[in-house]
């Protein structure tokens, strides 16, 4: 059996392993380190005295894994992102960020969905974990919609879907990881994620909208706040817009030399926003409660991807990766095409998968075929399939790649931020939540057509920098 007949083998295990239930961490690295003994034992004509050999260099090799990669400064990021977003939910600030969007947008059909959805694009601005996202705006902003007669599926399901704003924000966790399995620029994929972010946010809000024009009682506006009331609500939360100007100064200063590496400005941003913590009465009970649901939801992520990256080791020894690129550039179908068909087969991956495990297992088969067919690494934007350079096309995918990872958050039956929801609210059901979320998925649709057609909506900011 060839190594590459081995490779298929295996990630059809891994993908039965996840379908039955075991965490996608754990059947990862189950896969990967099978993986790697076959293929050891294969190269050595499957001689029963090596199988011993073969086990012990697949250990080995699967040992060096975790603190090779994971030792990376770039993923340092995580945690301190994350850390980033519970203390500002503990500062006050996230509730003084939704007051302020209330009184400036309520006064819209369905002004308060399309308060939330802005609120929580600007908590994702502070805040690299879609989860985090959701948990905190579930708290606040569901019992605001219940109280003037939202319908409380439809209040979820707004939560939920803008709860995934924050996978494309900066700074986010998702771009974080994606720039480091595919070995790209950091602060440049996270200045990519800015534009489509608010973008993605816009046709949220217009979609809300849209329902509350032709549904008169599906979002009532909220009105009578005076403009004075107005710019009273903006100085509570322009702590929130300070840390952001900073993060990205830290990432890409437009005036010349960058302030710092992307670490930098995570731990600057993290120091900055525990110091308005405390000047906004955090006790040490708050700080804890932060301290440990950051260490959770790193751990967690840190996890997936130690299983994963022994699963990605045993893809290069089985060349499946090289194996599939050749396949689909021999693939006689426009590139346009088969870019939409595997952007589609991730929205399926995505109904049985969590997004940040989905990401971690195909992206070191499917990155390099997408390259390839954009015309290979180094190629000019004059000589490529979709008419821009190698690095512009990486941040383009990474950029499509996790909008599909957003979309599969709040698909059923897998999709986390609908859990999430359903778990902070106990008068919701997770049937509610999926319920109320379906109209977002017209809306993430258009979203990722648009980024698909017109790829400046992603690359005209990266592209200063």
């Amino acid at each position: 059996m060839s190594s590459i007949e081995i490779g298929l083998w295996v990630t059809g295990g891994l993908f039965v392993l996840v379908v039955l239930g075991m965490r996608v961490a754990f059947a990862a690295g189950l896969a990967g380190l099978v993986g790697l003994w076959w293929v050891f034992w294969s190269k050595k004509g499957y001689d029963p005295e090596q199988i011993t050999w073969a086990l012990t260099v697949a250990v080995k090799t699967a040992g060096q894994v975790p603190h090779g990669k994971v030792a990376s400064q770039a993923l340092s990021l995580i945690p301190t992102f994350i850390l980033i977003g519970y203390l500002a939910y503990y500062a006050g600030l996230t509730r003084a960020l939704f007051e302020a969007a209330k009184r400036w947008l309520a006064w819209v059909p369905g002004g308060l969905a399309v308060s939330t959805v802005f609120a929580t694009a600007g908590f994702a601005a502070v805040s690299g974990a879609s989860v985090a996202t959701a948990a905190v705006f579930a708290r606040i902003a569901i019992p605001e919609m219940l109280k003037i007669g939202y319908d409380k599926r439809f209040a979820a399901g707004v939560v939920a879907a803008g709860g995934t704003l924050a996978s494309l924000i900066p700074p986010s966790a998702i771009l974080v990881i994606y720039a480091i399995i595919v070995e790209q620029d950091v602060g440049k994929l996270l200045l990519a994620g800015f534009v489509p972010g608010v973008f993605s946010a816009v046709i949220y809000a217009i979609l809300i909208i849209g329902l509350a024009l032709v549904l008169p009682k599906f979002g009532p506006p909220v009105r009578g706040f005076t403009w004075r009331q107005r710019f009273a609500s903006l100085p509570p939360a322009l702590p929130i817009v300070a840390v952001v100007v900073i993060i990205i100064f830290f990432v890409y200063n437009p005036f010349g030399d960058a302030w710092g590496t992307p670490t930098e400005g995570g731990a600057v941003g993290a120091f900055i926003v525990f110091l308005m913590a405390l000047f906004r009465g955090m006790r040490w009970a708050e700080l804890k409660d932060a301290l440990i649901e950051t260490a959770k939801l790193a751990i967690m992520i840190f996890t997936i991807i130690w299983g994963v990256l022994i699963y990605v080791r045993f893809l290069g020894f089985a060349d499946l990766p090289g194996a599939f690129a050749d396949w689909i550039t021999s693939l006689h179908y426009p590139p346009l095409m088969i870019l939409v068909c595997i952007l589609l087969a991730y929205a399926v991956l995505g109904m049985f998968m969590d997004a940040i495990g989905m990401l971690l297992l195909t992206l070191p088969v499917v990155y390099p075929a997408v390259m390839a067919l954009n015309g290979g690494e180094g190629v000019s934007a004059a000589d490529s399939a979709f008419g821009m350079s190698s690095e512009m096309c990486a941040i383009w995918f990474g950029i499509l790649v996790v909008k599909m990872a957003e979309f599969c958050l709040i698909t059923p039956p897998i999709g986390l931020n609908c859990f999430v929801v359903a778990g902070v609210r106990p008068e919701l059901s997770v049937q509610d939540v999926f319920r109320g979320v379906t109209p977002f998925f017209i809306a993430d649709a258009v979203t990722i057509a648009l980024l698909v057609a017109f790829p400046a909506i992603v690359l005209w900011l990266p592209s200063f920098a």
